[in-house]
């Protein structure tokens, strides 16, 4: 038997999501695919209202505590923005959420807590990728949280005046952060293997605050 699964974790849940999250998404005429060939990159304009993404922000306000990251990856300067996770069980929060999941077509089950996250100016989060590497020591513990991380969906907040945009450099892709914008993004390719080219970063805010919600989605249930 080969040994493919044992070297790329997760591949055959890779490949059905992302066959499922696809179809789902190119049948939604409000989803704009971003163009380039090497990843699957998608964008929904007006998810969130004014009114929600003021009150999201104030929420990570509230629970924004320096951004960390997996043991064994730590990097002085590497991420310098503040984060906190949201209350599941918060009516408001569960909302959102289940709008995500519903945009994407997959179980609620297999997502991730929200995460807040606030930039000012000057801080950033170098270029990473959202999906693990079984070489890394964090490994064993995600494998058994959920798995490989799937795809990502990750809503602007607000407009920022300058910097602070989502940037794929592999793929010459800068996505400027507008208000109530859902991206979201395949971190596999369509053969289930983790796509490199999904390297992304978020630059260093030049003037203003950026502020962005995300939810990382698994193979397999979460937590």
């Amino acid at each position: 038997m080969s040994d493919t699964k044992t070297m790329v974790p997760d591949k055959d849940a890779l490949a059905r999501v992302g066959r499922e999250v696809r179809k789902r998404l190119k049948a939604d005429r409000r989803v704009h695919k971003i163009p380039t060939d090497d990843a699957e990159i998608f964008a929904l304009g007006e998810f969130a209202t004014p009114n929600e993404c003021q009150r999201l922000m104030h929420m990570i306000d509230v629970v924004a505590v320096p951004s960390t990251l997996y043991a064994g990856t730590e990097q002085e300067g590497f991420r310098t923005s503040y984060s906190g996770n949201f209350d599941s069980r918060d009516p408001f929060v569960a909302a959102i959420s289940r709008r995500m999941d519903d945009t994407l077509g997959l179980k609620s089950a297999l997502g991730e807590t929200i995460q807040g996250q606030r930039y000012l100016p000057g801080q950033q989060f170098k270029p990473h990728h959202d999906f693990f590497f079984p070489g890394q020591s964090y490994w064993e513990d995600e494998r058994r949280r959920g798995g490989q991380r799937s795809w990502t969906a990750m809503l602007f907040l607000n407009d920022v005046p300058a910097g602070g945009e989502t940037e794929f450099p592999k793929l010459e892709l800068a996505i400027t952060p507008k208000e109530g914008v859902l991206l979201m993004w395949n971190n596999a390719g369509p053969d289930g293997v983790p796509n490199l080219s999904t390297l992304h970063a978020g630059t260093p805010v030049i003037d203003g605050a950026k502020y962005v919600i995300t939810k990382w989605y698994r193979t397999r249930k979460w937590g």
